[in-house]
């Protein structure tokens, strides 16, 4: 077990990939806080969680707190690192995870979703880094969750103001990587490729027929693979990353996408 006696906040982890990292690290040994906004998709994700037998039929190991609170406001991030400074241990690994993701047409982009988006996208990671900074313990790891939208895109698939949230979120990524390094503190960042989530399975579900039909011939001819992720293929890396394997890996944004970003 990797993970044995490590600490870890996941946002975002009630769901998606969160939650898909949030079973594995719990698999690997670690003691794991997950936060959502969603009070009782909180609750049905810690159920699931410790319940035995979970994902790869392997009866958990570490132990599951959680935290309702909404990183896209300053106070939703205070709760956390509140709650974090309240157990008075150290923290080891920190996932941010939570994000939106808003693929409208550049010119119907509104305030509020640009505002949305850089305060769950880029703003929780940030300050929430800031304010769990003092909190890590030696060789602490940060894993930002960011996506290959930040450096490629999909025909007929807007992303002007997700490709910004995440290319910002790649750039906090290595300036931190810098900063922080000093300090002992690892921060990476993993870019998945398309992802079977909700989200992603909510955006899908807006699109016309054709334009469906259409995005899946895309994947099928673009990837490498011939499909698109599953969350539990991200938690492999995160693991890694998290662990002592890493513990001279920092910097980098890792692209798991099936190979989709190889060409």
């Amino acid at each position: 077990m990797r993970l044995r006696g490590k600490r870890a906040v996941i946002t975002g982890g009630s769901d998606g990939i969160g939650l898909a990292i949030a079973e594995a690290f719990l698999r690997e040994g670690a003691e794991i806080l997950i936060v959502g906004r969603d009070a009782g998709k909180l609750e049905a994700a810690r159920e699931k969680l410790t319940a035995s037998g979970p994902i790869g039929s392997v009866e958990p190991i570490g132990s599951v707190e959680t935290v309702s609170a909404d990183l896209a406001a300053r106070p939703g991030v205070a709760a956390v690192v509140e709650h974090v400074k309240a157990a008075a241990r150290p923290l080891d690994v920190l996932v941010n995870n939570a994000g939106v993701a808003y693929l409208v047409p550049f010119e119907t982009v509104s305030e509020a979703q640009f505002q949305h988006s850089f305060a769950l996208n880029v703003s929780a990671a940030f300050f929430l880094t800031q304010g769990l900074l003092r909190y890590f313990g030696a060789g602490a790891s940060v894993i930002n969750i960011s996506s290959y939208f930040a450096n490629k895109m999909i025909p007929k698939r807007p992303s002007s103001l997700y490709s910004l949230s995440k290319g910002a979120l790649n750039s906090l990524t290595k300036s931190l990587a810098f900063e922080l390094g000093p300090r002992g503190v690892r921060v990476n960042a993993i870019a998945p490729g398309t992802v079977d989530t909700a989200m992603r399975r909510k955006t899908v579900e807006n699109l016309p027929v054709e334009a469906k039909a259409e995005l899946k011939a895309y994947v099928e001819r673009s990837y490498p693979l011939g499909r698109i992720g599953r969350p539990a293929d991200i938690a492999g890396m995160a693991i890694y990353l998290a662990s002592d394997e890493a513990a001279w890996t920092s910097g980098a944004i890792f692209a798991i996408d099936g190979g989709y970003t190889a060409g």
